[in-house]
């Protein structure tokens, strides 16, 4: 859109692209967004590798030009087939022959599906207004780092695109902020890839329990969009942490009334803060103005989890193993849970899952 409906600074339209290899090791996330009312386009991607993440991000002022090419500095995402076939680049750094770079084509094996609607209030204003659509599918093509070149072949992809109001940074606070601090929240997004279905599982809590989002859908083709009921979580966190090592996701067939697990099994993680852009990053965050023509590429050590300590409050993308009803997937087990959460037993935002003696 050259115009947006709204004269809010918060106006963005951005993807994401999850892609996973069969055996867990490598965990790549990258996106691109526009944000309208402030003059800017940018995008960022990241590698998980053993404990090193690899992150390259760029900005660049909008144009109507790139409204529509989707390329910021080595970062391109190509639309060649709508809702069917994206072909995902970042070009090498000339000056760093082992840095991050890739040439991905993401296939869609089914069709996108619709999220439902998700809102934020603060007070009275609304702070985050997003439409947003799934989808599942494969992908082929290789990746180099460290030069080392990795095969990308029949990898699981997922993808998310949402458009709306969502905060950036800059945001005002004021009164509303200093009355209606936030007390907790707890969030799943969970798109699982299998082979002849995929299930979205989507669940916001407030602090004492009271969902502001739920759903659960499984998308066959040539089939109807089958509701999985209410889900019901049980994760089991790290000793000390609020990080997942597994989890049960409790569902129900609408049909027979069968309950359902969706097992999760974590394979590797990704903190969204770092690299990525997501809040609290305190290096670079989405819709940051940093002059034309900006790019950066870091390395972060994730074998001390201390050293980055903001990681802890931000949203973390776990690629997972999934298994349904006998059946074994992979997808993204996307989770944060900060301050308190009454079902969780977490009192505050320093409550952490209790030591095993």
């Amino acid at each position: 859109m050259k115009h947006v409906a709204t004269s809010d600074r918060n106006a963005y339209d951005r993807g994401i692209f999850h892609l996973i290899d069969p055996e867990g090791h490598f965990l790549l996330i990258l996106g691109l967004g526009v944000y309208p009312n402030l003059g800017v386009i940018d995008a960022y991607a990241t590698l998980r590798t053993g404990s090193t993440l690899h992150a390259v991000r760029a900005c660049d002022a909008l144009s109507d030009e790139a409204r529509t090419r989707m390329e910021v500095g080595p970062l391109h995402v190509h639309v060649e087939r709508p809702l069917q076939d994206f072909v995902l680049t970042c070009a090498a750094d000339p000056d760093d022959p082992g840095g991050l770079a890739y040439e991905i084509t993401w296939h869609a094996d089914f069709p996108a599906l619709w999220e439902p609607r998700h809102t934020q209030r603060r007070g009275g204003r609304l702070i985050l207004e997003g439409t947003r659509f799934v989808q599942a599918g494969h992908c082929d093509g290789w990746l180099r780092i460290g030069g080392r070149e990795i095969e990308v072949r029949g990898w699981t992809g997922t993808r998310d695109r949402s458009w709306g109001v969502r905060p950036v940074p800059g945001e005002e606070g004021g009164r509303l902020s200093d009355e209606h601090p936030t007390e907790g929240f707890h969030w799943i997004w969970a798109p699982v890839r299998f082979d002849d279905r995929f299930l979205m599982v989507v669940v916001q809590e407030d602090a004492d329990g009271h969902r502001t989002l739920n759903d659960a859908t499984l998308v066959r083709e040539g089939h109807r969009d089958r509701q999985l009921g209410w889900p019901r979580t049980e994760i089991d966190y790290h000793p000390g942490t609020r990080h997942p090592r597994g989890a049960v996701l409790h569902l129900t067939d609408p049909v027979d009334r069968k309950p359902l697990e969706l097992g999760v099994d974590i394979l590797t993680s990704s903190p969204l803060a770092l690299g990525a852009g997501y809040p609290p990053a305190d290096d670079w965050q989405h819709g940051t103005w940093r002059g034309r023509g900006w790019t950066d590429r870091r390395a972060y050590d994730l074998s001390d989890p201390a050293a980055h300590p903001l990681a802890a409050y931000g949203v973390t993308d776990h690629a997972a193993r999934f298994t349904l009803d006998g059946q074994v997937g992979l997808g993204i087990f996307e989770h944060g849970s900060f301050g308190r959460h009454d079902p969780s037993g977490f009192t505050g935002f320093d409550a952490v899952a209790p030591r095993r003696p």
